[in-house]
């Protein structure tokens, strides 16, 4: 995608308390939590997809170059997103659900743009490395929607 904001910067990303945890949670329908006690994130949560975003973005936007907060590497950012992940999880059908909130702040505009996403992704395979697999994707198309953000918004 072209024309989006030269430099970005991808905040601190938040996440539902119920996530926070080394553990893979697998649902968190009714009422209840379910979570993998043998399968474990190789590095947390939000440290993890603060990363993969960052680098998800990168790709989609080649002219552009996005820097994590949490990095060691610092600019004046033309454009700052800021993302909340409020659930990450299968429903009672086995469906990944990805909800979140997304800021994309503007500094020439001095503006910005606010979105609700509701990402569902049929489950791919069975198990932990489906439930992985289904993550990745939804993953994927919230870095799609965050990169819409950056060039429509401009």
């Amino acid at each position: 995608m072209t024309g989006a904001p030269p430099v970005v910067v991808l905040q601190t990303i938040g996440l539902a308390r119920y996530l926070d945890r080394s553990q893979i949670v697998r649902s968190s329908e009714a009422n209840r939590l379910d979570v993998q006690n043998n399968d474990w994130w190789g590095e947390p949560l939000g440290a993890m997809l603060s990363r993969v975003l960052t680098e998800e973005l990168t790709q989609r936007l080649p002219q552009s170059t996005v820097i994590n907060e949490a990095g060691a590497v610092t600019a004046v950012p033309d454009a700052v997103i800021e993302i909340d992940i409020r659930r990450l999880d299968e429903d009672a059908g086995g469906n990944l659900i990805l909800l979140a909130q997304a800021n994309v702040s503007f500094k020439s505009r001095k503006s910005s743009v606010l979105r609700n996403f509701r990402i569902v992704v049929p489950p791919s395979g069975s198990g932990t490395p489906g439930l992985v697999t289904a993550i990745g994707a939804a993953v994927g198309q919230l870095a799609d929607g965050l990169a819409g953000m950056l060039v429509a918004g401009r």
